[in-house]
């Protein structure tokens, strides 16, 4: 990880992206920082080689709005977007443990039973000042660990300029972010053909999140950055 340069310069943002890993060198991303797989049975492997395109996409469009952010992948997904919460769990610790700023969690579950596993992860990220942001819902169901308390949830809106995102109320008093559910363009592929969705308005709020905490204090929690939005 970063450290404080001997010129002063603080640290570069970090952010983890937990997904299928990546592909690098790529037109879209050209280097991160380093990664690591995590098996179904906890175990961890050096290589995150992308076999599916979806974490590398994702990467992609939060590199895209904060280039200078030093990106991790964290690979959980391998030939199927579909891992289990275990295996999610030692992700968000693999990350807080280490200090990352931020979590890109461009995926969750519907299954409310499953926030009794999830929240300690949750809480120690924020305990650690790691900021974890995910979906809050999808087709109009709630998505966990995205509608947990210190989590920055995120709307999809597939109208929205991809270059902004918005904060807005929803249910119960709480706050999300919306966002445009579009990666970066493809070169001669119209975007309804390219990867879109759910996942990428949560990169797309991850990216400017980014950007934004490189601009001054790194470790904010939910609340904090939701008020540095507006």
């Amino acid at each position: 990880m970063s450290s404080v340069e001997a010129s002063g310069n603080p640290p570069a943002v970090t952010v983890a992206v937990v997904d299928s890993g990546v592909n690098v060198p790529h037109p879209h991303l050209p280097r991160v920082a380093g990664g690591v797989t995590i098996d179904l049975e906890g175990k961890e492997h050096q290589k995150f080689v992308d076999r599916l395109g979806h974490g590398t996409a994702v990467a992609a469009a939060i590199h895209e709005k904060a280039p200078d952010a030093e990106i991790w992948a964290v690979k959980v997904f391998d030939d199927a977007l579909a891992t289990s919460v275990p295996t999610l769990v030692r992700a968000l610790d693999w990350a807080s443990e280490r200090g990352v700023h931020l979590v890109n969690l461009s995926l969750g579950t519907p299954n409310d039973f499953r926030s009794g596993a999830l929240e300690p992860a949750v809480r120690r990220c924020v305990e650690r000042g790691t900021l974890v942001v995910s979906p809050r819902e999808h087709v109009g169901t709630l998505w966990y660990p995205g509608c947990m308390e210190g989590v920055v949830g995120v709307v999809l809106d597939p109208d929205h300029p991809r270059g902004s995102v918005t904060v807005v109320d929803v249910a119960d008093g709480a706050r999300a972010v919306k966002a445009s559910g579009y990666p970066r363009p493809i070169p001669g592929v119209p975007p309804e053909r390219n990867l879109h969705g759910i996942s990428f308005a949560a990169a797309n709020v991850t990216g400017v999140l980014a950007r934004v905490l490189a601009g001054g204090r790194s470790r904010r929690t939910a609340a904090e950055v939701l008020a540095a939005l507006e």
